[in-house]
């Protein structure tokens, strides 16, 4: 006899902490289990929207960022101001994640240390979630153990090239990926803005996507990412720390993962798993945000999961995708296209830099960023933006 589970979710992150935790407050019995000690690489913004609809805490907080700096190829740099007295919250990951885990277990979650291996069935057809626990035995020293739950349904929110979604869903060997690297260092304490994230759009940097400074309070993200094969990310983040002035910092770690690059087209297995975050690929094109859709598509993997449970019907699977791609599809599909077209040279890198200069721009950029949907209640601005952007395009407007 082994135990069984009303849910086991593969991946402390931000997505399977919050799937556990929607579960386990419904009164669940939930297994998280996570590997310890990994750190994702990532710029740790979270937006108001998040803060609210979580329940962020504002201890959770190394920094508010009031503006962001976008650095052109030619070094040109266009400031742009969060003028409406908001914020963008700044978190590290290491702190943030366990938060959110320990949320999930104070709600009646069992968090286990350990590596998933695989999932199996029992003769009645019930799911057995394989997996290596980590932990110290009787005699204190650091062991492994192997070990089996069974599961009414399991969440995979096991990251990027997830191995759950490998074995469970199908088309997850079709998704493709950029390459996230950054080094956490040392803020300056002279001549370093605390309150601003850099962006640089410069192919040095990235051929395919940006490289970032965010500060973290104390220290600060120093990252690239790109899917273009051959080119190092690690040299690159090098001539950023440079152009940054940055180095001469202290590196205090250093991190690299795969970032999906869009939504898979399903997250289900027609019968008893769901995927979330990293693992069902919501990581949004053009920004690589990942934090508030990997927490947003955890909640409704886990109210998927609780509508599963309640019917027994497999086909509330689906809701979880289906609710996420009709709240954000459109972002998605907008945000796919621009990368697409302004990063793929310096020169509609420079033009893009130049659009950011425009008021308008910066408004409706902020509106849709901080509130997570698209800005319809100033039409005449879109019509502004239209017809500057088309100048850009057709090289009416000087760079």
């Amino acid at each position: 006899m082994i135990e069984t589970y009303d849910a086991v979710v593969v991946g402390g992150g931000p997505s399977g902490a919050t799937a556990a935790h929607e579960l386990a407050r419904h009164g669940r019995s939930v297994l998280l289990l996570d590997r310890a000690g990994r750190i994702k690489p990532c710029g740790g913004a979270i937006p108001p929207r998040l803060i609210q609809d979580f329940g962020i805490p504002d201890h959770l907080l190394c920094a508010r960022i009031t503006s962001a700096r976008m650095v052109a190829p030619s070094t040109k740099g266009v400031d742009m101001p969060i003028n409406s007295g908001g914020f963008v919250g700044m978190v590290n990951r290491e702190d943030f994640d366990e938060w959110l885990r320990e949320r999930a277990a104070k709600c009646g979650a069992d968090r286990v240390a350990g590596q998933f291996l695989s999932v199996t069935r029992d003769p009645d057809g019930v799911a057995v979630v394989n997996f290596q626990r980590k932990g110290i035995d009787k005699a204190g020293a650091k062991g492994t153990s192997a070990e089996r739950v069974r599961a009414k349904v399991v969440i995979g929110a096991d990251g990027a090239k997830s191995n759950v979604a490998e074995q469970c869903v199908k088309g997850a060997d079709r998704i493709k990926y950029v390459f996230a690297y950054h080094e956490i260092v040392q803020a300056p304490t002279k001549g370093f803005d605390g309150n601003r994230c850099d962006v640089y759009y410069q192919g040095r940097i990235s051929p395919d996507f940006y490289g970032w400074v965010f500060p973290h309070g104390n220290t600060a993200s120093v990252g690239s990412g790109s899917a273009r094969k051959g080119f190092s990310i690690r040299q690159s983040v090098g001539t950023l720390r440079e152009a940054a002035g940055l180095n001469g910092a202290k590196t205090i770690r250093r991190e690299g993962a795969p970032i999906p690059m869009r939504p898979m087209r399903r997250w289900d297995n027609g019968r008893d798993v769901v995927l979330a975050g990293d693992a069902a690929g919501v990581v949004a094109p053009a920004s690589g945000e990942g934090i508030y859709y990997a927490m947003e598509g955890g909640r409704l993997a886990g109210d998927a999961a609780e509508a599963y449970l309640a019917t027994g019907n497999a086909k509330a699977l689906r809701t979880a995708r289906k609710r996420f791609m009709r709240a954000h599809g459109r972002v998605f599909l907008i945000l796919g296209v621009m990368q697409w077209f302004w990063y793929s040279s310096d020169k509609r890198r420079e033009r893009f830099v130049t659009i950011c200069e425009d008021a308008d721009v910066q408004r409706l950029t902020w509106d849709s960023y901080m509130n997570k949907k698209l800005v319809r209640k100033d039409p005449l601005a879109h019509v502004r933006i239209f017809f500057k952007d088309l100048g850009h395009l057709l090289g009416l407007v000087d760079a």
